[in-house]
């Protein structure tokens, strides 16, 4: 059981890993060009989670959310990671 944890825990964090990546290297080539809607939408795919967690850390240093806001947000930023970690080690696996 210990074993499936660290699995989960490997995934999620991966996850999130190529989230930040994919959420930092669009705001560098944001500033240089006009991205179209649908673009912006494909990236948010993966980059959400890094932008959501981002948004309601800063928000909540605001004081302009709740704790259990807070919370949601988080618990949210944890499953859509595992979601994109499970994409990424099964790639990862298949190379």
């Amino acid at each position: 059981m210990l074993h499936d944890l660290l699995v989960a825990i490997f995934v999620t964090t991966a996850g999130l890993t190529a989230s930040g990546i994919v959420a930092n290297l669009y705001r560098l080539a944001a500033g240089k060009t006009d991205p179209a809607r649908a673009v912006y939408l494909a990236v948010m795919v993966v980059a959400g989670p890094s932008v959501l967690l981002d948004n309601a850390a800063k928000a909540r240093r605001k004081k302009e959310c709740s704790h259990i806001a807070f919370w949601l947000a988080a618990a949210l930023t944890l499953y859509w990671s595992l979601a994109i970690g499970l994409f990424v080690v099964s790639v990862a696996l298949a190379i």
